[in-house]
């Protein structure tokens, strides 16, 4: 089992800070890619769990985890009025963040609202990206996308799902809910589409998602598989919903690394 330091720091903008995790094995090359991982629209450091400390063993590769603006430990939002390009916008900060941070090339791991980050950044800035792994990944909006988020609302007016989510989120938890909800449940958002994106992406991809993901059905593989430049995989798991690293572990960690280890870094030598 490999070793690796652990460290975090409160990363400083022109207006805002972003907390960052990062595991480093200890004998890292540092000419390799560094694996950057980007949570869901309701997550941040610690709930990603023990999964970040994993792929650094399993890789070899330093692996780096950040709360997003509004999330977690980072600033909160300077507004929670999001407006329907709210994702292309996060994919500029992911890019300001690798640049600050001077990660020349990236391989992006992104779950659901971090996976749609992933494909647009892969497809703005091809240059910084070796390699996308999505779960979940939206491209499109879809009827059961917001049915899902209808019941979530619900579940968070009726259940202790405000009090779980504190935890994780402090006095931010109402902002980070409603700058979710609110966005995707508005008519301005129903059109909201990033196919355009995907001819751009050129590296290659694995696109991951449950048979019985609550939050999409399968035609957002079919189209990201279908449409990127790049060489792309998919790999459906069934019985499994719209979090596969948590409800199927061991199988998203050998398909991640597997795809890492053989298709991205072999792509690089």
């Amino acid at each position: 089992m490999s070793t690796f330091h652990t460290s975090e720091q409160l990363l400083c903008f022109q207006d805002h800070q972003l907390q960052v995790k990062t595991f480093t094995p200890e004998h890292i090359k540092p000419e390799l890619p560094k694996l950057v991982l980007l949570h869901d629209s309701l997550g941040c450091i610690s709930l990603w769990r023990d999964f970040p400390e994993k792929l650094a063993e399993r890789t070899g590769l330093e692996v780096m985890v950040y709360d997003r603006r509004g999330y977690g430990n980072s600033t909160p939002f300077a507004n929670t009025a999001r407006q329907p390009d709210y994702l292309a916008r996060e994919a500029d900060a992911l890019h300001e963040l690798l640049q600050q941070l001077e990660i020349s090339k990236a391989i992006l791991f992104g779950h659901s609202d971090g996976g749609s980050i992933a494909l647009l950044a892969a497809a703005k800035y091809p240059e910084k990206v070796a390699g996308v792994i999505t779960e979940g990944a939206h491209v499109f909006v879809e009827e059961i996308t917001l049915a899902g988020i209808r019941s979530a609302v619900e579940a968070y007016q009726q259940t202790n799902l405000p009090q779980k989510l504190q935890k994780y989120h402090g006095d931010k938890t109402d902002a980070v809910f409603h700058a979710w909800a609110d966005i995707w449940l508005s008519d301005r958002f129903r059109d909201w589409n990033i196919e355009l994106f995907l001819p751009a992406i050129l590296c290659p991809s694995l696109i991951i998602q449950g048979e019985e993901d609550e939050y999409g059905t399968l035609a957002q593989v079919e189209a990201i598989v279908e449409q990127v430049k790049g060489k792309a995989q998919k790999l459906i798991i069934p019985k499994v919903g719209h979090t596969p690293h948590r409800e199927a572990t061991q199988q998203v960690l050998t398909a991640t690394v597997d795809f890492i280890l053989l298709r991205v870094l072999a792509s690089q030598t």
